[in-house]
């Protein structure tokens, strides 16, 4: 790291301490890994930090390395033997074994593996999404800063063409060393790489609440939707709600292809203009309209006084429903999916009553 990265956060003054946190891990009858247990005769394994619906990711120590700490993502034994999560679980550890910034979370190469696991730098601190859940909305200068950073991590992704299409608080670690890594390429694409269905779901994959519109349209998407995604992660972090905000998650991606999000001076009136200005640019429905590169929103970040205010804040549309099986193909297809069996339960349950009788 150069000096400008040694500390990035340094000038985010909102959160003076981080604090070690992962969110609690509920016991199973039969981890993948046991603490204790030698992986490949190198990795010491500790108790685990996190575990979503397809993989565990462990604590441990690299016996080879001075018995550094480092993370350990091992997929669940269901998964393994399945082609299109093997196909994901290696091109994530493809796509960030080529990535080497210090804001994004550093891979750690295994030649010979018994199974399939990554190795990845472990991290001490919390998510973003753990601080908002403390301190929201933040204030506008360490937000803009905040989202700054991220552009640069982004920058060098799509420089490489890499995008990561899953970009969120919970994806962003703020470090206690007052740096801070993007992490999770799970559903990263790669413009060299094949497009790969998983489990019949596609470049929808994402966060309902940060998706852009065209992933919810099922549609790959470029360096534009991770520009959406980040205009909603700012959008969050400077009015303290998420935009498009529903309990139901297939309303809330509807909503996003048929409408603009609520302006975000009607939820923080103190916000400046130019600060609502960069977050409604850089979340256009249309990718063309958007921002074409996250350098040209980093220039408007590091000078919002400089942005001119065009006043599109009062030619907001807001969402209509509307199914379409074009626009919103997973979203229409699931529900026509529920009312057809729907109308099957029904026609079953009226024939065993007049047959009954």
């Amino acid at each position: 790291m150069n000096a400008s990265t040694d500390r990035p956060l340094d000038q985010v003054t909102c959160f003076p301490d981080v604090p070690e946190y992962h969110d609690p891990v509920e016991p199973t009858f039969a981890p993948e890994l046991r603490a204790g247990q030698v992986l490949d005769g190198r990795f010491v394994i500790g108790g685990p930090l996190s575990r979503s619906g397809m993989a565990t990711i462990y604590q441990a120590q690299d016996a080879l390395n001075h018995h550094e700490l480092v993370a350990v993502k091992v997929p669940h034994l269901r998964y393994e033997a399945d082609p299109n999560f093997f196909s994901r679980f290696q091109r994530e550890d493809e796509i960030g074994g080529k990535l080497n910034h210090p804001f994004l979370l550093k891979f750690i190469p295994v030649e010979k593996k018994s199974r399939p696991y990554i190795v990845t730098e472990y991290l001490s601190g919390c998510t973003l999404a753990h601080l908002l859940n403390a301190l929201r909305p933040l204030p506008e200068k360490d937000a803009l800063r905040i989202a700054s950073l991220l552009c640069e991590a982004l920058q060098y992704m799509h420089g490489r063409g890499v995008i990561h299409r899953d970009l969120k608080p919970g994806n962003i670690m703020i470090c206690r060393d007052r740096t801070f890594r993007l992490m999770d390429f799970g559903i990263a694409s790669s413009v060299d790489s094949r497009k790969i269905t998983i489990h019949g779901v596609t470049a929808t994959m994402g966060t309902p609440e940060y998706m852009s519109p065209e992933q919810v349209k099922n549609r790959r998407g470029d360096e534009r939707s991770d520009i959406y995604c980040l205009g909603a992660v700012l959008y969050e972090m400077l009015t303290g709600v998420v935009p498009f905000q529903h309990e139901n998650c297939w309303v809330s991606m509807s909503n996003r292809v048929t409408g603009d999000p609520i302006a975000p001076r009607k939820l923080s009136p103190n916000l400046f203009a130019q600060a609502e200005e960069i977050i409604l640019h850089a979340m256009q429905r249309d990718p063309g309209s958007r921002y074409p590169t996250v350098a040209a929103m980093k220039a408007e970040l590091d000078a919002p006084r400089n942005v001119r205010v065009t006043g599109y804040c009062d030619r907001l549309q807001a969402p209509r429903w509307r199914l379409s099986l074009r626009e919103t193909p997973v979203f229409a297809g699931t529900f026509l999916a529920v009312g057809f069996i729907s109308l099957q339960v029904v026609a079953f349950l009226l024939l065993r009553h007049f047959l009954g009788n």
